[in-house]
């Protein structure tokens, strides 16, 4: 594999930041960048984790689904908003750079690495768990390895290989969800018989506990503290952002992935839970088995379950394959301002930044250890995970909010693709997202009598502050270097008044530069 040596601008002019793109090659087409936007929203957090939410919380999760994807609308037009000021596959990391400065992108870029390490564990946990069910006696960790070769080997090749895996991943997965949506549709509507119950709509408040179970082992706050969960579900969407460094017109593409994520929630995600709740009582999903097996099993087509069972080793294979292209750009960038190291600048001669694709890889490896030390790791995976998550959801808010108040200010020119309803929409992102959290601490105090148990809880009251002193510690090593890759410039591009710093001569950084 052949590496090209980059070299970038770290000048102090805005346009220095679009160095981050030198070396990159625009070839994901339209239909790429449409499919990887819908499968996106697709994935094992509706898939497999859909299935322990509604034993738990009742049909009334429907509504923690319909809320976050509305928070996700938002999201995704904040996201567009600043696509559309400056494309650059070095998305939330460089943005933050540009509007919070330095110190800020290295928390970002970081953050979402780690999101996004955690995830690929959760998603080859699920990989594991839907191998079982035709070989209950082959190891986790051998599914994991064979799967994490598979994409390691399309994101090696290049960004377009990337896209087409993308591209029929999510044709597979909005196919499996069409096919349910319309049985379901035909089932419900005629209220057949599914093994001892019969489907209809009535299900949906008839089921045990009602609509919103407050009763026994239910909390009438349930459906309110299982959002972390559900955020995680829509976790992938903000790859629009990373890959539009890629696409070969971001400015006609991205709006319309944005617009498109309102009937995608609404139809995929919100359309098949009233189905599930309309087929059988949430009683009958249980944590580990897909409901859509589930619902297929009971009606005796076993057939279309194992049908099923392949898309969902596509879908977490998919997200497997997000993780690893977002992290290799994401670590390229962090590298390039010496907040990573310098390896991770390393480019293969089809543009691929492997290096960093390479180091997430090895840390996916010990999933497959997890995999074996912990049967549960794909619920611990995801709620450590869910951390993450809400950091970058958070970063996209503030960069937004930053962006509009410079460009109403007249700094700098109004990106084309402007979000409505802002800084309202934004404020009430970042609200929400601080309840999340909140809920996280809450529900997973509830959880269980053992505090060992207590996953939620523990990943917030004890991960977070121990997140927040490894991120410090680190940017106490890496800081002096940024400061000489900067010439001490660490804050933001601009101020209320224009930009920053004047411009001067700039630094560079190149692949040989530790």
């Amino acid at each position: 594999m052949s590496d090209s040596t980059v070299t970038e601008d770290r000048g102090d002019s805005p346009s220095s930041l679009d160095a981050e793109q030198v070396g990159y090659k625009q070839s994901l087409g339209r239909r790429q960048v449409q499919m990887i936007a819908i499968g996106g929203a697709i994935g094992t957090g509706l898939f497999l984790g859909s299935a322990s939410r509604l034993h738990s919380t009742g049909p009334a999760l429907v509504i923690s689904y319909a809320v976050v994807g509305v928070i996700a609308f938002f999201l995704m037009r904040a996201l567009g908003e600043l696509v559309l000021h400056r494309t650059t596959s070095g998305a939330f990391v460089s943005y933050m750079r540009e509007f919070y400065g330095e110190k800020a992108a290295y928390y970002t870029g970081w953050m979402y690495w780690l999101n996004w390490a955690l995830t690929g564990i959760a998603e080859l946990s699920a990989v594991g768990l839907y191998v079982q069910h035709w070989k209950p006696d082959m190891p986790k960790w051998a599914t994991v390895l064979i799967a994490l070769a598979v994409v390691l080997a399309v994101n090696l090749m290049s960004a377009k290989a990337f896209g087409e895996f993308e591209f029929w991943a999510s044709i597979a997965k909005v196919g499996a969800i069409v096919i349910f949506l319309l049985v379901g549709i035909v089932v419900v509507g005629l209220r057949l018989d599914i093994g001892e119950h019969r489907a209809g709509v009535s299900n949906m408040w008839s089921n045990p506990g009602g609509f919103w179970p407050a009763s026994g082992d239910f909390n009438w706050y349930g459906p309110i503290l299982v959002m972390s969960g559900v955020v995680f579900a829509y976790a992938a969407i903000e790859m629009v952002g990373v890959a539009a460094g890629e696409m070969a017109d971001p400015k006609r593409e991205v709006p319309k992935a944005v617009n498109a994520v309102v009937m995608r929630i609404a139809v995929f995600y919100v359309g098949s839970l009233i189905l599930l709740v309309s087929m059988l009582p949430t009683s009958e999903y249980t944590s580990g088995i897909s409901p859509f097996v589930t619902v297929f099993g009971r009606m005796g087509l076993d057939w279309m379950g194992d049908v099923i069972q392949v898309v969902l080793i596509i879908a977490a294979m998919s997200s497997l394959n997000s993780g690893l292209y977002s992290t290799g750009r994401v670590l390229r960038s962090l590298g390039m301002s010496k907040q990573a190291p310098g390896f991770t600048l390393k480019m293969s001669k089809s543009g691929v930044p492997w290096a960093g694709i390479v180091l997430t890889s090895v840390v996916y490896v010990f999933g497959a250890i997890l995999n074996a030390l912990r049967p549960d790791a794909f619920e611990i995976a995801l709620e450590a995970a869910a951390i993450g998550v809400l950091f970058t959801w958070s970063t996209i808010f503030l960069c937004q909010l930053r962006l509009r108040r410079l460009s109403d200010k007249g700094v700098i020119p109004p990106s084309p693709f402007r979000t409505p309803g802002s800084p309202w929409t934004s404020y009430l992102g970042l609200a929400f997202l601080v309840l999340v959290v909140v809920g996280m601490a809450i529900s997973g105090w509830q959880s269980s009598p053992y505090f060992s148990h207590k996953i939620s809880f523990i990943v917030v009251v004890i991960g977070i502050p121990l997140i927040a002193i490894v991120l410090e510690l680190g940017w106490l090593v890496v800081r002096p270097k940024v400061v000489a890759n900067t010439g001490d410039r660490l804050g933001s591009v601009w101020t209320d008044t224009g930009p920053r710093y004047p411009v001067g001569a700039p630094s560079t950084a190149t692949e040989e530069d530790e």
